[in-house]
């Protein structure tokens, strides 16, 4: 039912202005619980909430598929969280493996090419620049220029297989370095959508817990219609 309601409130959703946009300042399965309990409550006293002008239909009756639309942009911005948190556990992993066949790439061509002042050049230009897609970029530079000099490479016994394998090494930690990098950024798409979900909801929630305070402000009902999170 969530994924329905997310569906059915995403045009919604991505009209809200941006400088309307809240983020959450407690955890969102603590305020989906909230909400949702307060649904219930508001459900019981939804004669007294009506009577001073809540409107029933846009709030009350609105709350739980708002809440819905929430748990399930939550879901999908953790599922692609977690996604991007294995990325950078692969990319610790193996970059130090990609770093070092960098390294030994330039050293050999060095050697290699030692004699051809054109292919040398080319390596001391592939030196230049620093930084992760830097390091990418250089392997594949490299696999591209060994093409070039695959005579000098082969007189020194150099496995011109590395070649291929280090252009493939290039794509995959390229691809790799992308999906790890896109968590580092708080404007990721799922995130602004959970955020744009989050403060959908709250205004339906801050709307019914104002009116229910306001309503019973002179019993202990009205705690009903506060946070437990806060108190």
């Amino acid at each position: 039912m969530s994924k329905e309601n997310y569906e059915a409130k995403l045009p919604l959703l991505e009209a809200l202005p941006s400088e309307e946009v809240r983020v959450p300042d407690l955890p969102v399965d603590v305020y989906l619980q909230e909400a949702e309990n307060l649904s219930v409550i508001a459900s019981e006293d939804k004669e007294a909430l009506t009577a001073v002008g809540l409107d029933w239909e846009t709030y009350g009756e609105d709350l739980p598929v708002r809440a819905g639309a929430l748990r399930h942009a939550q879901s999908q911005w953790v599922k692609t969280r977690y996604s991007q948190e294995e990325a950078r556990k692969e990319w610790n992993r193996l970059s130090p493996l990609a770093y070092e066949e960098r390294n030994d790439l330039l050293a050999t061509f060095r050697f290699a090419f030692r004699r051809r002042a054109d292919l040398l050049g080319r390596v001391s230009e592939i030196t230049d620049g620093t930084g992760h897609h830097d390091m990418v970029q250089d392997l594949s530079d490299l696999a591209a220029l060994g093409e070039a000099g695959t005579q000098e490479l082969e007189a020194i016994h150099f496995d011109v297989t590395r070649l291929t394998q280090a252009a493939e090494q290039a794509d995959q930690m390229a691809a790799l370095l992308a999906q790890a990098n896109g968590e580092r950024f708080d404007d990721s798409a799922a995130k602004v959508l959970r955020d744009r979900a989050y403060t959908h909801l709250k205004a339906a929630v801050d709307e019914v817990r104002v009116t229910g305070r306001y309503i019973f402000r002179k019993d202990g009902r009205a705690r009903a219609y506060a946070s437990n999170y806060w108190r």
